[in-house]
């Protein structure tokens, strides 16, 4: 029996049918699966996350091949699913909820096909924490934007944070007759990698912060655009017009920046910030 058969065959039995306000377009190519697992190189001594089990296929063979998988659904009625149908494996942990607000056990890989909404969430959430990569199917134009350069339509703060902190690998692209429903987008199988970062900061909060508040006017220029960041601090007038005509590349469109160029902005940031006893 085909993936998209047993698909349909097991919504049909417990009566559910796809939601797409939760993103529910199920993989149904078990090629596809098993190159997802292989790229994530995955050894028997490791613990490895699924976020948006579904309805256990990936989770299955992930289960096939690790220590131990921590498989969280949002939808309680495939969470039951899940437990009907993977109970014979003993080193399965399903969990029930939201990823983001979950208290997660320590794992060193994802391996995934998350709901296409909470994408950026996701791999905000991901570079937070310790692992030794992630193989995700996102959105093509969402990968996009992981790798895209400066000055181009795609680049954005997402562009620059996870930059900071990760190798991104665009490894394939994903027909959208591998999923069921099939989703109205193309898709592509990402790999990041966490890596050392590839410039020093004083603060990476302040880092973090300011390229956030940059790229919410990313088509002006610096001295204007810094301003919000710079209100936040509870700074005068004076000093705001003060640090915003100090700080580098002033003349700059935010969406012409490096992360390195945001870099050195943020480190002087935070020396100014220091100085004030702001941090």
């Amino acid at each position: 029996m085909s993936l998209i058969q047993e698909t349909r065959r097991i919504l049909r039995a417990y009566g559910i049918s796809p939601k797409k306000r939760l993103g529910q377009n199920f993989v149904v190519d078990a090629g596809l699966l098993d190159r997802m697992v292989s790229y994530a190189q995955i050894r028997g001594d490791e613990a490895v996350l699924e976020i948006g089990a579904g309805l256990g296929f990936l989770t299955r063979l992930l289960a096939e091949r690790c220590r131990k998988v921590i498989a969280v659904e949002l939808d309680p009625k495939l969470t039951g699913i899940l437990r009907d149908h993977l109970s014979a494996f003993g080193n399965i942990t399903i969990l029930q909820g939201d990823i983001l607000n979950l208290s997660v056990p320590p794992f060193s890989k994802a391996v995934s096909s998350p709901p296409y909404s909470i994408s950026s969430p996701i791999v905000y959430w991901l570079i937070e924490r310790n692992f030794e990569c992630d193989v995700l199917i996102f959105q093509k134009e969402f990968a996009d934007r992981l790798v895209a350069q400066p000055d181009s339509e795609d680049y954005g703060s997402l562009t620059v944070l996870t930059y900071y902190r990760t190798d991104v690998d665009l490894l394939e692209p994903v027909p959208r007759n591998a999923f069921w429903p099939q989703p109205s987008v193309d898709s592509v199988i990402v790999r990041l990698r966490p890596k050392k970062p590839p410039f020093q900061l004083r603060d990476e909060s302040v880092f973090f912060e300011l390229v956030r508040a940059l790229f919410t006017q990313r088509n002006r220029k610096v001295r204007s655009a810094i301003k919000l960041f710079l209100k936040k601090l509870k700074l005068s007038d004076g000093e705001i017009k003060e640090w915003s005509e100090m700080i580098p590349f002033i003349n700059r469109r935010t969406r012409e920046l490096t992360p390195e160029d945001f870099g050195v902005m943020a480190n002087e940031v935070a020396d100014k910030m220091h100085e004030k006893d702001l941090l």
